[in-house]
């Protein structure tokens, strides 16, 4: 069963500094989220979709200062340090997102493999046009793995925010994920993301209504982290 890239993650401090970045790097301001009481994470959206992914979108996520304590740490790794301290120059590209609908199979590979992807999560969020339902992998520590080059696996339920997104004048051109082992690759294979030899974590090539735009995603682990 194939896989496709869902979306890419920015993060930020804060929703706000989000979308300003987001206005003066991309030129386009990002449409409303919601709030995940699971993760007490908020977000904005908007569609990225191009020929290549046509039902990709992008996620700008920070911690939601409203939100109840957790008992456990958020995804994507916003409660790294060392995340949080490079957020302090700006909301970066940090992850992204498989779409997948044998999400258990392929982090029952991946595990086999010795890459512990985490446990596959019930979570939603709710929207005008009524709740969002998914089911997503989340490690216990919050981890991306590989500098966020390892996709988060998702499998949405009967609706996808890409249904309700109108197009926001950004598309996605191309997705370069690099510094994965050959396990991981063919456990995450995603029709349409090279995966590259060297270069940054992430690269990603945009076209945008200020011109083409490259993002790419910070190198933060150590050499020999343990997975």
């Amino acid at each position: 069963m194939s896989a496709e890239l869902d979306h890419l993650v920015i993060a930020a401090r804060t929703l706000d500094e989000g979308v300003a970045w987001c206005e003066a790097t991309l030129g386009v301001t990002p449409g409303p989220g919601g709030r995940h009481v699971l993760m007490a994470t908020h977000n904005r959206v908007f569609s990225l979709a191009s020929t290549r992914f046509p039902r990709a979108y992008f996620e700008i996520i920070a911690i939601d200062p409203q939100a109840a304590p957790l008992s456990r740490r958020r995804w994507f790794d916003l409660d790294s340090p060392a995340l949080q301290k490079a957020l302090q120059d700006g909301p970066r590209l940090v992850h992204w997102v498989a779409r997948c609908g044998d999400i258990d199979d392929r982090c029952a590979r991946l595990q086999a493999a010795g890459i512990d992807r985490g446990e596959v999560l019930a979570a939603e969020r709710d929207t005008p046009q009524g709740p969002l339902r998914w089911r997503i992998s989340v490690r216990d520590d919050g981890a991306r793995l590989f500098d966020g080059a390892l996709p988060t696996l998702i499998a949405w339920g009967e609706r996808h925010p890409a249904d309700t997104l109108p197009a926001s004048g950004v598309m996605l051109e191309s997705l370069g994920v690099a510094g994965l082992p050959t396990a991981a690759m063919h456990a995450c294979h995603v029709d349409g993301v090279a995966m590259v030899d060297g270069g940054p974590p992430l690269l990603a090539r945009l076209s945008t209504p200020r011109g083409p735009v490259t993002l790419q995603a910070p190198s933060l682990e150590p050499p020999h982290v343990q997975r």
